[in-house]
């Protein structure tokens, strides 16, 4: 019978996340586990052996996981070196999410399957563990939890592709997510395509029912948003990175993605992580 952890025994003086950095032995885990709380996991460094039920599968650095309660499951470290880190996360903060975000439904902890599995590159891992961090030194409350979910699960949603995209347009849209290519722009999206203007845009409205630069700009509104938590940089600068120095446009974007300004934002997801009270 597997074990059942309790996010009462975890969540401790009315935190609603808890993180943890586990270095992993190659031991095979004598019986799986469940829990009562949603859970998070990533592999920061090497392999590992996630056991699930009769079958495992092996995750390599930079695999992300999303666990809902009831799943039976545990990991082994496969070779040296293997480090998860782990979020236990109360169920009512991703309830309250899921509601107040209807996009979320079906993906992530919201799928209809208990398992959600994706996939970190280099620098999208170093800002996830970035976040991790400021998460670390922060009241582990609501606001906490919800400012480390937020940006990470919007930008996995944003990953995934309409049914029957074409090739050509779905990778073009996955390397628009990277800052030399968003900062120039629908230019920038069209250019990688290879394809022309039109094209491009009839393409786009036709599978993400988006013109090229109401996609560009919401992915460049979600990578502020990130910057704006996690740095310190003026707002100017922030929209300088990411392709906007015209700042009446920029705070007129912003506001219309995320229903504040980018000083009320930072204000309010930020201030505490960066500097935690008592």
């Amino acid at each position: 019978m597997a074990h059942v952890l309790h996010h009462k025994n975890i969540l401790q003086n009315g935190a609603c996340i808890h993180l943890t950095r586990a270095t992993l032995t190659t031991q095979r885990p004598k019986n799986l586990h469940s829990h009562d709380f949603y859970e998070l996991f990533w592999v920061q460094n090497g392999q590992v052996r996630h056991h699930l039920g009769e079958k495992a599968e092996v995750l390599s650095e930079g695999t992300v996981y999303f666990i809902q309660p009831g799943q039976q499951h545990a990991l082994q470290g496969r070779g040296e070196h293997a480090l998860v880190v782990s979020l236990c996360i109360h169920p009512q903060v991703i309830q309250t999410l899921g509601t107040r975000h209807p996009e979320l439904q079906g993906n992530l902890f919201w799928a209809q399957s208990k398992l959600s599995q994706h996939k970190r590159d280099i620098r999208q891992l170093a800002a996830l563990n970035h976040a991790a961090v400021l998460l670390e030194h922060s009241k582990c409350n609501a606001l906490s939890a919800e400012a480390f979910l937020l940006p990470l699960c919007a930008d996995l949603v944003s990953d995934q592709q309409p049914e029957q995209t074409p090739a050509w347009l779905a990778q073009a849209c996955q390397a628009a997510k990277d800052p030399t290519i968003f900062r120039q722009g629908a230019s920038g999206l069209v250019a990688i395509t290879g394809k022309a203007h039109p094209h491009v845009s009839r393409s786009m409205r036709k599978y993400y029912d988006q013109t090229p630069s109401d996609f560009i700009n919401d992915i460049r509104m979600n990578h502020a948003a990130r910057v704006l938590i996690t740095d310190s940089d003026p707002v100017s600068v922030v929209a300088d990175q990411v392709g906007i120095p015209n700042m009446s446009h920029f705070h007129k974007l912003f506001k219309n993605a995320h229903g504040m300004t980018p000083l009320q934002y930072r204000h309010q997801f930020q201030s505490n992580l960066i500097q935690p009270q008592g």
